[in-house]
């Protein structure tokens, strides 16, 4: 398998009490949105959607990058603006 450049980290903020989870490669995305998202809703189908077609080079890792932040946002998790570095667009 190739990995595909995901570009730097994001962390989000999972909950309240201040739990984190960085995520490092689109795999890592991809797998976040399908097994452990706590909401299914329009923008984590988005998010899936365009990690797959980022994932068969068919639109930019940045559209999936912005559909991934999309979908965390809806899901209540808030970015870790702290992670120097984090959330910059491929």
């Amino acid at each position: 398998m190739i990995e595909i450049n995901w570009g730097n980290p994001m962390t989000f903020v999972l909950s309240p009490e201040g739990g984190k989870q960085k995520f490092t490669t689109i795999e890592q995305a991809a797998y976040w949105l399908r097994n452990k998202w706590p909401v299914a809703d329009q923008c984590r189908d988005s998010a899936i959607d365009q990690i797959d077609a980022a994932m068969s080079c068919l639109v930019s890792v940045c559209a999936a990058r912005t559909a991934f932040i999309s979908a965390a946002e809806s899901a209540g998790f808030t970015p870790d603006r702290t992670v120097t570095g984090d959330f910059e667009l491929a």
